[in-house]
């Protein structure tokens, strides 16, 4: 037994591959998530950006205005750089090009009824116009704006309070008014310096918040299905690319066919493009049937967004096919691949987006994200189907994506020289 277990432990000790997927690959995968969904510090979920339209220009919405500026959770865009202050039609380009996932807009009376009737649901509603794609952030803002109506302006709470009181109680006497006209001033004086708790929503004991899904039509829901079906079909293009390249790669070398095939006017450079080539059709031809199992099973609205799709579909199978030469060329064995390509494709499908939504992570996991195919590869499909972007708004996601590609060639054809000089 003492033995087996010493050979047990020197086999671990020569398998690098092994030690990673026994010690590493947990530890990465419990980070992300724990990260993601447990929360790290004080402050936990990602900024939200907003945007804000002051149709009102009052003192209270300036005051609201300044308070959410305060706010670590936010970060408040009120204007594009050089430009004047957003109106409303700006605020929901903004939020249907995606730049940000809700704006709040202060309307025109806004300050003048709330500083008559307070809290009372009678007056203009603030607008949010929200896309439904991130649910988290329209219910974050929605919170917020509650908080800082009580924390920035309580001295016009007080005054809307006190009209209320004396409209539906009677007047107060001249002792009772000289009391409030005392304790307003010192109140507008703490405005902003204590810590409000969000009120659960809009009625009368809160502003009353109208959210309006500027995103919505009647493929919507189909839509966003495609952000799935993207999702999972990137992370499996990644798995059957590196199985392809790869084990193409490995069998000819160990049949002693790879050296028979450098033998001939292909050359490893020719060798290499036919197999990016295929790699690409076939992943290409995976895609496209996992988004037809979306239209026929779930009502994904494929037909009409093929130009994009067939857009993004290309160039993500045509990056995906070089990273799986890349690691088929820099494996020296099946094993090795297989373990090396695992760890590599779980992280950055976890990062990218293929696991969970990115707007769930931190700013920082975020930005780590877009080392990633995986994220330019789902932005690029959210575009199309869920904001309905003509192709040559893709143009982001296109270039990063065929760079990747163009560097995984380089990359595999530099690795594949050790076969040209075995």
């Amino acid at each position: 037994m003492l033995t087996l277990l010493r050979i047990g432990w020197k086999n671990l000790k020569r398998d690098r591959v092994a030690q990673m997927l026994t010690f590493v690959v947990p530890i990465v995968f419990f980070t992300i998530f724990a990260s993601v969904f447990g929360g790290r510090g004080d402050d936990p979920t990602p900024r939200v950006a907003v945007a804000v339209v002051d149709e009102d220009s009052s003192e209270f919405t300036a005051r609201i205005l300044a308070a959410l500026g305060k706010e670590g959770a936010l970060r408040v865009r009120t204007a594009a750089a050089g430009a004047p202050p957003l109106d409303r039609a700006g605020a929901e380009r903004l939020v249907r090009n995606g730049d940000v996932p809700v704006a709040v807009v202060l309307p025109k009376g806004l300050g003048a009824g709330f500083e008559e009737r307070g809290f009372s649901s009678a007056g203009p509603s603030i607008v949010l116009l929200a896309d439904r794609s991130d649910p988290i952030a329209p219910q974050m803002v929605q919170g917020l704006l509650q908080k800082v109506a009580m924390t920035a302006a309580p001295d016009l709470v007080m005054r809307g309070g006190m009209k209320q009181f004396e409209r539906y109680a009677g007047a107060m006497t001249p002792e009772q008014r000289k009391s409030v006209d005392e304790w307003i001033p010192r109140l507008k004086t703490e405005a902003g310096t204590t810590n409000g708790t969000a009120a659960s929503g809009g009625g009368p004991m809160g502003l009353s918040v109208d959210v309006v899904d500027v995103m919505r039509t009647d493929d919507r829901k189909g839509s966003l299905i495609s952000f799935y079906a993207a999702g999972i079909g990137v992370m499996f293009l990644l798995f059957s690319a590196v199985g392809g390249a790869g084990g193409a790669l490995l069998d000819e070398v160990e049949s002693g066919t790879l050296e028979r095939l450098l033998s001939t006017n292909i050359g490893m450079t020719g060798l290499l493009l036919g197999k990016w080539l295929f790699l690409m059709l076939v992943g290409t031809a995976q895609l496209v049937v996992m988004f037809l199992w979306g239209r026929a099973a779930f009502g994904l609205p494929l037909f009409s967004h093929l130009p994009g799709f067939f857009v993004m579909t290309v160039v993500t199978a045509g990056a995906a096919a070089a990273l799986g030469l890349v690691l088929a060329t820099l494996a020296r064995s099946r094993a090795q691949l297989s373990g090396f390509s695992t760890l590599l494709i779980l992280t950055m499908s976890a990062l990218g987006g293929s696991m969970f939504p990115r707007f769930l992570m931190s700013e920082t996991m975020q930005k780590m994200g877009l080392v990633t195919f995986n994220a330019w590869a789902l932005d690029g499909y959210l575009k199309v189907f869920w904001r309905n972007a003509a192709i040559w708004e893709l143009w982001p996601q296109v270039a990063v994506l065929i760079a990747l590609g163009t560097t995984f060639l380089g990359i595999a054809r530099l690795l594949a020289r050790r076969w040209e000089l075995a």
